[in-house]
C-alpha cells in the first residue's frame, strides 16, 4: 500500500456533528483512514461501505484489563465490534491500549494475545492486525536517532517479538511539538519541529542526516526495535499533530505548516526507511471536552462545524 494518510476521531466534545456526516468530511477532503478510540457503534455503522481504513481502539485501560484477563470476553468483543462490521469496515488495526502508563503495561500482552487469537479462530488474523499504541516517551536515549532504546524493555521487547510473530506494526504517537514545547526553544528550532527548510542535524551513529524532528522521532523507534531483536517490524505512527492555539508554540500558522508538512512528507519515509510511512494526524476536530491543558482542545484541523481551522489538503 502507499501512503495512508489517516486523522484521528476524536469525539471528546459535547458540539461535534454526527458520526454520518464525519464520514462525509472525511471522503470529501481524500482522507482515507480514520482511528477512533472505542468501539462506537454509531461511527461504525456509518464507516459501513465507506472504503476508510480504520485503526479500532478497544477503549480505555479497564477494557484492557477485562481482555487480558478472559479470553472468553475477548471473542465476544470480537464478534461484537469486529466481525459485525468487517469487511464492510475496513478495520486493519485494533489498538489494544493507548499511552497505557507505566505501571499498568503488563496488563498489555495477554490482552492483545487474547484479541489475536478470538481473530484467529474467526479467521481474520490474517487481514487484521494487534497492536497497542504508545507515547514516544517509551524510547529513551532519542537523540541522535541511533541511540534509540526502549525505556522498559522487560515489558516493551516481548510486545515487540509479538508483532514480529504476528506481522503487526508497532503503533506510536509522535509528536514534535511536545518536544518543542518541552525545550522552549533552546535547542529545537521551530523549522526543524514544523518540516520548514534550514536545518539539518547528523546523525554520527549512523552518518544519516535530518531536516525533519519528526524523521529523527521514528527512527529513533526504529533503532529501539532494532536493539529488541525485531528489525523487521513497521512503525505506523498512530497520532501526530500541533495545536492551534492554546499555548507555547501553538499558532495556526505552526499548526497548518507541521500537518501540511506531515501530509507531504509521509511519501517519502526516513532518512532510515525510505518509503511511504503510515500516519495519523491527531485529530479531525477542536475536542472542547478534552481534559488538561488548553492546547489539548485545539489540536483539530477542523471547527466542529466542519469548517477549516486552516487550509489543509489531502492528496487523491
Amino acid at each position: 500500500m502507499g501512503a495512508v494518510h489517516g486523522v484521528c476521531y476524536g469525539m471528546v466534545g459535547d458540539n461535534l456533528p454526527p458520526r454520518s456526516d464525519v464520514v462525509q468530511l472525511y471522503k470529501s477532503r481524500n482522507i482515507h483512514a480514520m482511528r477512533i478510540y472505542n468501539p462506537d457503534q454509531e461511527a461504525l455503522a456509518a464507516l459501513r461501505g465507506s472504503g476508510i481504513f480504520l485503526i479500532l481502539d478497544v477503549g480505555g485501560l479497564d477494557e484492557v484489563q477485562r481482555l487480558a484477563r478472559d479470553p472468553s470476553h475477548a471473542a465476544s468483543w470480537v464478534r461484537s465490534n469486529v466481525q459485525a462490521y468487517y469487511p464492510d469496515v475496513l478495520i486493519r488495526y485494533i489498538a489494544v491500549g493507548n499511552e497505557v502508563p507505566a505501571g499498568d503495561t503488563g496488563v498489555i500482552l495477554p490482552a492483545m494475545q487474547n484479541v489475536h487469537n478470538a481473530l484467529a479462530s474467526a479467521n481474520l488474523s490474517s487481514s487484521i492486525k494487534v497492536s497497542t499504541a504508545v507515547r514516544f516517551d517509551v524510547i529513551t536515549n532519542s537523540f541522535p536517532p541511533s541511540s534509540g532504546v526502549f525505556r522498559d524493555p522487560s515489558g516493551l521487547v516481548p510486545i515487540a517479538r509479538f508483532l514480529d510473530r504476528t506481522g503487526a506494526p508497532f503503533l506510536a504517537n509522535v509528536y514534535p511539538y511536545f518536544a518543542y514545547k518541552d525545550d522552549r526553544g533552546q535547542n529545537i528550532r521551530l523549522n526543524y519541529a514544523t518540516f520548514q527548510p534550514g536545518t539539518t542535524v547528523r546523525d554520527n551513529g549512523n552518518g544519516l542526516t535530518y531536516t525533519s524532528l519528526f524523521d529523527a522521532m521514528v527512527d529513533s523507534i526504529y533503532a529501539a526495535l532494532e536493539k529488541a531483536g525485531t528489525p523487521n517490524v513497521r512503525v505506523v505512527v498512530s497520532e501526530s499533530g500541533w495545536p492551534s492555539a492554546g499555548g507555547f508554540g501553538a499558532s495556526v500558522d505552526n499548526a497548518r505548516n507541521y500537518n501540511q508538512g506531515l501530509i507531504d512528507h509521509i511519501r517519502n519515509g526516513t532518512p532510515k526507511r525510505p518509503g511511504a510511512i503510515e500516519t495519523y494526524i491527531f485529530a479531525m476536530f477542536n475536542e472542547n471536552k478534552k481534559p488538561g491543558d488548553e492546547v489539548e482542545r485545539n489540536f483539530g484541523l477542523f471547527f466542529p462545524n466542519k469548517q477549516p481551522v486552516y487550509p489543509t489538503t489531502f492528496p487523491n
